[in-house]
C-alpha cells in the first residue's frame, strides 16, 4: 500500500503528526498479528504484541529486525538463542530458522520489507493478514 504525502498517516489536515507507539499499541487487542504503522521506501514498520511460543520459521529473502519496546523476548535458533530486553534489538539474517518466545506479553517493533508474512516460509493457521494499517 503506497501513501502519497497528502494522504499519509503522519499528515492530517495540513499538520504533520508523529507516530505514537503507546497510542498505536492501544489499538492492538490480539497477539501475533503485526500491524503496519509506517513505511519507508519498501520497508514497513510494524507493531505487534506477543506472548507464548511462536513456530519455527524463516524468511528466505529478507532479514527481519526485532526491536523490544516493552518486556523480554527470547529468539530461539537451532543452535542457540538471543535474549532481548526493552530498548534492545536484534536482526535475524535471512534464511536463519528462528522461533520467538515471550514468557509474558512483549511489545515489539518489527522492520521488514512490505509483503513479508509473519510465518515466513512456514505458513499455516498462525499466518496473520498482511499489510493491515493502524
Amino acid at each position: 500500500m503506497q501513501h502519497d504525502l497528502a494522504s499519509a498517516p503522519h499528515k492530517a489536515s495540513g499538520e504533520y503528526k508523529s507516530v505514537n507507539f503507546a497510542q498505536k499499541l492501544g489499538l492492538i487487542h490480539e497477539r501475533w498479528t503485526p500491524k503496519v504503522i509506517a513505511e519507508m521506501n519498501d520497508y514497513q514498520f510494524k507493531l505487534v504484541k506477543i506472548e507464548g511460543e511462536f513456530l519455527w520459521h524463516q524468511h528466505a529473502e529478507t532479514d527481519e529486525a526485532f526491536i523490544v519496546l516493552e518486556g523480554a523476548l527470547r529468539i530461539d535458533f537451532r543452535d542457540g538463542h538471543v535474549r532481548l530486553s526493552a530498548g534492545e534489538m536484534f536482526v535475524v539474517p535471512k534464511g536463519l530458522e528462528h522461533k520467538p518466545f515471550a514468557e509474558t506479553e512483549v511489545k515489539l517493533l518489527l522492520i521488514e520489507p512490505r509483503g513479508v508474512l509473519n510465518t515466513g516460509d512456514e505458513g499455516g493457521e498462525r499466518t496473520a493478514v498482511n499489510d493491515v494499517w493502524i
